[in-house]
């Protein structure tokens, strides 16, 4: 076997490997015996099949199964050779593959790049915060409210209140996608609905209807199409109910698992200490991060970029397509936003081998846990081209 090397560029590394014929004909041979020794023809015995009739009859195909595994075999002799380390799989490309010629095809792939990681003087700083009686009020509210039953109520609509309704929504006289809605439970004054429009139901009874004007919000982030704009919702009230809230008492906490009051409280303030905690190690993450991308500035490859890249965007076009549009993005031009998460991409790529490079030196090893498989090997080069004359 014979490794041409050429010219690199950066990271990127292409060779040629030439593989003589006579060790292709040598493993075609060597298969087509084997062949031979299972096969069963018609006047003849296992074993006894004329090495040209096997070649006439199974030539072709012993020719392509040896073709690939040689190449595969090849190339992987020809990287640890060379001391290469792929950054993703390699692209093998076929150059010729005639009988009675030499072997001979391309490899292109990306190393990984050289790191040294400096750690040893980055400083963090670990924000922390206490659970305040604030806070722990909202909770207990929280709870309370989530136990909270419904009473219907012969009256006029008050806030706090529910009322069950039809509406229909239209913008310039039509109706809109998402506009209509069916038994529809509006707590008045939540402000779970568009601004302005629970508070034009206070004062409306059973069977009663009303014409609530509204205006979307500019950020309205469910509807990006709908906002700023002004419509009109035609509302059939049904019903109005009455929420009552329980008393916090100990009856209240046993319902939920808790002993009593006290023992509900001390649940709920080790939640919220654990999300702190959890806010807390995130935000000291986020600095360890970007305090290695300031400090370590080195290429990366370009194919890890690209894979990393084309995940970020099919989210954020599935995210769009939800109606979920990041505030950071509107009015930007497609190809700003993919400027900007190719940056993105490039950044988690960097961080990834960096953070792998300072494993391997500190000998973390991540092991499966039982029960679950290890990766498995990676299969054969991709072949570019399947000319096989």
């Amino acid at each position: 076997m014979q490794v041409i090397e050429k010219p690199a560029d950066g990271l990127k590394r292409a060779f040629n490997v030439v593989v003589p014929t006579s060790a292709i004909e040598e493993r075609v041979m060597s298969r087509l015996t084997e062949v031979g020794q299972q096969v069963r023809l018609p006047g003849f015995r296992p074993g006894k099949v004329p090495m040209n009739l096997l070649r006439k009859r199974f030539g072709e195909a012993v020719r392509g199964e040896i073709l690939e595994k040689t190449i595969d075999e090849s190339t992987q002799a020809a990287l640890m050779e060379k001391a290469l380390k792929p950054a993703v799989q390699p692209r093998v490309e076929l150059v010729k593959f005639e009988e009675g010629e030499d072997l001979e095809f391309s490899v292109q792939l990306e190393v990984l790049p050289e790191i040294t990681a400096e750690v040893g003087a980055i400083e963090l700083t670990r924000p922390t915060a206490d659970v305040g009686d604030e806070e722990m009020e909202k909770a207990l509210e929280g709870v309370c409210r989530a136990k909270a039953t419904q009473e219907k109520a012969d009256r006029a609509a008050q806030k706090g209140d529910i009322v069950v309704a039809d509406f229909v929504g239209r913008i310039d006289g039509e109706a809109f996608q998402g506009g209509t809605m069916q038994d529809a439970s509006i707590e008045i004054g939540s402000g779970n609905f568009i601004p302005g429009f629970e508070d034009q139901l206070i004062g409306a009874a059973a069977g009663d209807s009303r014409q609530v004007k509204v205006t979307f919000p500019e950020d309205y982030p469910n509807a990006p199409n709908l906002a700023g704009k002004p419509a009109e919702f035609e509302v059939t009230v049904k019903e109005v109910r009455e929420l009552k809230i329980p008393e916090l008492n100990d009856d209240l906490a046993r319902s939920i698992g808790d002993a009593d009051v006290e023992g509900l409280k001390k649940r709920l303030h080790d939640y919220l200490k654990q999300n702190h905690d959890s806010a807390s190690r995130q935000r000291m993450k986020r600095q360890l991060l970007d305090k290695l991308a300031e400090s370590h500035a080195f290429p990366v490859p370009q194919g890890l970029v690209d894979i990393e890249f084309e995940s970020i965007w099919r989210q954020m076009e599935q995210m769009t397509r939800g109606g979920q549009v990041d505030p950071e993005d509107e009015g930007k031009t497609e190809e700003q936003l993919k400027d900007e998460y190719r940056s993105i991409a490039e950044r988690r790529v960097r961080l990834g081998l960096l953070l792998s490079d300072i494993g391997q030196r500190a000998g973390v090893v991540v092991s499966a846990p039982p029960g679950i498989p290890a990766a498995p090997r990676r299969g054969p080069m991709v072949i570019a081209s399947d000319r096989t004359s």
